[in-house]
């Protein structure tokens, strides 16, 4: 049929996913979180970055990507300097050499097998 597939897209695209997951889950304004205490015991003016606050939440706040670099340019030309591509194709590949999928469930196979052979009739396959 002539399709192609790439498996670095997969994977950026599998990035991106994650990304928006992340983002639509929405912000937890909570007085913890919004860290109002915080900002009353510092105050206007103060410094939060050595605070126990910060220092227990500030990797909690960011998405984890593990593909798009946000390091400063020198860091990321220190590390590599490799592109979005570059690094979605080392994920792929590792992704296929080294990932062990957990087994289907019993009865799992034969149920798709069903589905598919029914399909295959709908179509006149």
């Amino acid at each position: 049929m002539g399709i192609t597939f790439d498996f670095a897209q997969l994977v950026i695209d599998n990035e991106i996913a994650e990304m928006v997951k992340y983002i639509v889950k929405g912000i937890d304004i909570s007085d913890y979180n919004m860290a109002t205490n915080v900002i009353k015991e510092v105050g206007i003016g103060g410094e939060f970055v050595t605070h126990e606050h910060t220092y227990d939440n500030f990797r909690t706040a960011q998405s984890h990507s593990t593909l798009f670099n946000r390091a400063m340019r020198e860091s990321w030309m220190a590390a590599g300097g490799k592109d979005l591509l570059e690094a979605a194709t080392e994920k792929a590949k590792w992704v296929l050499e080294n990932h062990k999928p957990d087994p289907l469930p019993s009865g799992a196979a034969e149920l798709m097998e069903d589905i598919i052979a029914e399909a295959a009739a709908e179509e006149g396959v």
